[in-house]
């Protein structure tokens, strides 16, 4: 079972961006909304796609390359040609150092 890993400060997770990290050898995308901040692969469910290079629209992140959506929150597939959760994984923030906890499915 994985265990919480430092990957940012929270100076360095600017809202409303996406921010790409390794953690455990695998690539998420950290976005910050407000106070709270998201941990999700960085993987499109429809072809394998980045979602690192797509665009952020409140907490709907959208694939650059076939326009599938994403919710930010639970990974969850907002819009066709997605039907799969992407990877949603659990952040933690102890003062100025964030940390992610893998979520194995």
């Amino acid at each position: 079972m994985s265990e919480f890993i430092k990957v940012a400060k929270l100076s360095e997770i600017t809202e409303n961006e996406i921010h790409l990290h390794e953690v455990d050898d695998r690539l998420v995308i950290l976005i910050r909304t407000g106070e709270n901040i998201y941990c999700i692969d960085d993987v499109c469910t429809h072809d394998g796609g980045t979602l690192s290079d797509g665009t952020l629209d409140d907490c709907r992140i959208s694939c650059p390359r076939h326009g599938a959506q994403f919710d930010v929150k639970t990974g969850e597939a907002l819009t066709m040609p997605a039907t799969e959760p992407t990877g949603s994984h659990a952040v933690k923030v102890d003062g100025e150092d964030v940390y992610v906890k893998i979520n194995e499915p």
